[in-house]
């Protein structure tokens, strides 16, 4: 009788566990305020004014990483993600993004204006780096773009998909700190050919197997275990709880908080 009522309790724990995140994602956007008359085709899809203007700002390179829940019900699970780049002596972004609709290369420039809403997503900052040195961080950037091994395959689930794209490059352009979400869907895929390699932030190791089972220990990740594609961690950088569906609960990380240092900046 003990056992069975270990058992009902480790259960009931591991339902709340996966119940719980989903909830909250409910909480913060309910299906009540969803417009029925609002599709892909007409969501909105401007600026949300995190993006520095490129003009004013023509002689600085900056280079910023954003994620937005994706469209319909599946943003309740999970997030998009993107980066733009300016060259200093640049006035206009360049956007990267990889898109699965459409066929051919997956890889998009400049799909959609630099900070534009994703399909009604507002977006989070996750880097946001600007000044000397970033023009390195830029080119290293566009050759890690051209590097992505998956440029003609598209899953949403378990991936490879826009978070793979942006976790590569985070692997290759370590400089960028890059922190993503724990419902960055897909940034934890690696195929059978590379189980072991670092972590998405390029500051840690990873262990994974087509994005549904494995872990990952590093600096700006901290522990995340990888079950079925629901990542569940703890990151000890900026003390949060990573949890599939809402992504953290805790410190905002520190993309998030550079942004808005820079908005607070007469």
């Amino acid at each position: 009788m003990d056992h069975l009522k270990r058992r009902t309790t480790v259960l009931l724990g591991l339902v709340m566990v996966l119940v719980l995140p989903f909830g909250i994602s409910l909480a913060q956007n309910p299906p009540g305020n969803d417009n029925p008359n609002e599709t892909w085709r007409n969501a909105p899809r401007h600026s949300a004014g995190l993006a520095p203007d490129p003009v004013a700002n023509a002689d600085t390179a900056i280079v910023q990483v954003y994620a937005a829940s994706t469209y319909s019900w599946r943003g309740y699970f999970a997030v998009h993600t993107w980066i733009i780049v300016k060259h200093s002596g640049a006035k206009t972004f360049t956007r990267y993004d990889v898109v699965g609709w459409g066929g051919g290369n997956v890889i998009r420039t400049n799909y959609a204006i630099p900070d534009g809403l994703w399909f009604g997503s507002e977006p989070e900052v996750l880097v946001d780096l600007r000044g000397e040195g970033v023009d390195d961080i830029i080119d290293d950037v566009e050759k890690a773009v051209q590097t992505y091994p998956y440029p003609q395959e598209y899953r949403s689930y378990p991936g490879p998909n826009s978070n793979t794209f942006i976790a590569h490059i985070g692997r290759e352009v370590p400089a960028l700190d890059l922190d993503m979400p724990a419902n960055a869907i897909g940034k934890d895929y690696r195929d059978i050919t590379n189980p072991v390699g670092m972590s998405p932030s390029g500051t840690g190791v990873q262990a994974n197997l087509f994005g549904v089972l494995g872990f990952t220990a590093g600096l700006e990740e901290g522990l995340e275990l990888n079950i079925l594609g629901l990542n569940f961690g703890i990151d000890f950088n900026r003390p949060a709880i990573r949890l599939p569906s809402i992504g953290r609960l805790g410190l905002p990380n520190s993309g998030s908080l550079a942004a808005a240092d820079a908005s607070e900046k007469p």
